[in-house]
């Protein structure tokens, strides 16, 4: 079995080619014709929408901004979920969930790593 060492030491292998390969395709893109005149026109629609948005987000009034608070409370709940799950879990209690049509829920553990330094 490999060590996390020699694991952690592929991937950055790996990431550091993804970036290469990554400028070396976005310098082909630059040279391809058409491309920039196409960037534009998407930046142009992009504008174009978000101006339709706020129109509609101020039309909506305090109903899109419950929308937003909605969004921002799933956000704080979901993470008092986590910290809860997680003491259970460290407490070696079952962690599994069923909502309100007896579907059944297991927790999904994901770990990475950021550098300190």
């Amino acid at each position: 079995m490999q060590s996390m060492e020699e694991v952690f030491g592929q991937i950055q292998e790996l990431k550091e080619k993804r970036k290469e390969i990554s400028r070396e395709y976005k310098e082909n893109l630059l040279l391809s014709t058409g491309y920039e005149e196409l960037t534009e026109e998407l930046k142009t629609l992009r504008d174009k929408k978000k101006v339709l948005e706020n129109i509609v987000q101020a039309e909506m009034g305090s109903r899109y901004e419950e929308l937003e608070e909605a969004k921002l409370k799933i956000t704080e709940s979901e993470q008092i979920l986590t910290d809860i799950a997680m003491t259970s879990l460290m407490d070696g209690k079952n962690i599994n969930l069923k909502d309100k049509n007896n579907a059944e829920y297991e927790p999904s553990y994901k770990i990475t790593f950021k550098k300190i330094n």
